[in-house]
């Protein structure tokens, strides 16, 4: 098949985008296809007389690192050097046109939100993953909230406070987080009131809206989904800190254990959990949910991730390789899966 991986973009998460585009396209290659590369934000910036002739080039595919900072996005802005405001480069559409089916390997805005996918549903555009309506669901991580506690799923209780409005408090200690996006970027946990200014300037700068929710100490777990069914829980343990930006993306500062050392009990219950979490958010294809396990056992939900990193530290692939399927045969999955998704009933 002839497939774009779309990666990059203009999110805070976008270099993580770039190493799971570039995992992902080396996968499939190397399973056959005829594969392109592309940012969101640059485009396809060389010439073609038509967009199909694109998938003879092959490229050479190169996976990139993920850095241990956010990237600058207004630098990026700058590099591309062009006057206007779109957030998505020249020949996005054209060239996706062209594909049998786009690799979605972008994380956070314009990529997880369901707004790409709104353009490609319009444009007739095949692609990977979940829908317009599921993405922007998930994204939003105040409604997803409000959707799990309508369907008994326990979530940490919050309050939604917006950008020059009142700074009001859920008690100490809390989680401060933006609305939307991922990677745990512009997210503390505040333990004492003289902290939650910063916290909240923090997490204001990547979005208008900021959540502050009850924090819930426990074992951080999190459970794939692939095609609704859940795969194993892993256990995420930094050795510092918590599961910020830096633990989840620099090789060595956390520890991994998949299958998680649980009761069968309380895997269950955490499998199920994912699985009903997928549903009630609209999810296709496959996901991964964030959960936290008290000392009470009990199990709480903390959010649904559309679009799981696919980089060499990322959770849902070594949740894959647990029960046997390799980081390409999940790749695979994922395009046969999606492809069911425009099979005509």
């Amino acid at each position: 098949m002839n497939i774009i991986v779309l990666c990059g973009g203009l999110s805070a998460e976008r270099d993580v985008s770039i190493t799971s585009g570039t995992m992902a396209a080396a996968a499939l290659r190397r399973l056959g296809h005829n594969v392109v590369l592309m940012d969101l934000f640059f485009g396809y910036p060389h010439p073609y007389s038509d967009p199909s002739e694109i998938f003879t080039r092959q490229e050479e595919i190169t996976v990139a690192a993920v850095g241990e900072t956010v990237p600058d996005l207004e630098a990026l802005r700058r590099a591309r050097g062009q006057a206007n405001d779109s957030r998505m480069g020249d020949n996005v559409v054209e060239v996706c046109r062209a594909a049998d089916i786009v690799f979605i390997a972008l994380h956070g805005r314009d990529g997880e939100d369901g707004k790409i996918q709104a353009v490609f549903d319009l444009a007739g555009i095949k692609y990977t993953g979940t829908g317009c309506l599921g993405s922007a669901i998930a994204m939003d991580k105040w409604i997803a909230k409000q959707i799990m506690q309508q369907n008994g799923i326990k979530t940490p209780r919050g309050i939604l406070l917006k950008k020059g409005g009142l700074a009001e408090s859920i008690g100490f200690p809390c989680v401060v987080k933006p609305r939307s996006g991922g990677s745990s970027i512009g997210t503390s946990i505040v333990f004492d009131a003289k902290d939650y200014p910063a916290a909240l300037e923090q997490a204001f700068r990547y979005d208008d809206f900021v959540i502050a929710e009850q924090y819930v100490k426990g074992r951080e777990c999190d459970v794939g989904v692939l095609d609704g069914k859940a795969l194993p829980v892993i256990e995420i343990c930094p050795k510092s800190g918590f599961y910020d930006y830096r633990n989840k993306y620099q090789s060595g500062l956390t520890d991994e254990y998949c299958p998680a050392d649980l009761p069968d009990e309380i895997t269950e219950r955490l499998q199920r959990a994912a699985e009903r979490v997928y549903e009630a958010l609209c999810f296709e294809v496959y996901g991964r949910m964030d959960f936290i396990v008290d000392a009470q056992g009990e199990v709480w939900c903390l959010e649904g991730n559309t679009l799981p990193g696919l980089t060499p530290t990322s959770l849902l692939p070594q949740e894959a390789a647990a029960v046997g399927i390799s980081y390409d045969e999940l790749c695979r999955m994922i395009v046969d899966l999606s492809l069911k998704k425009y099979e005509v009933k």
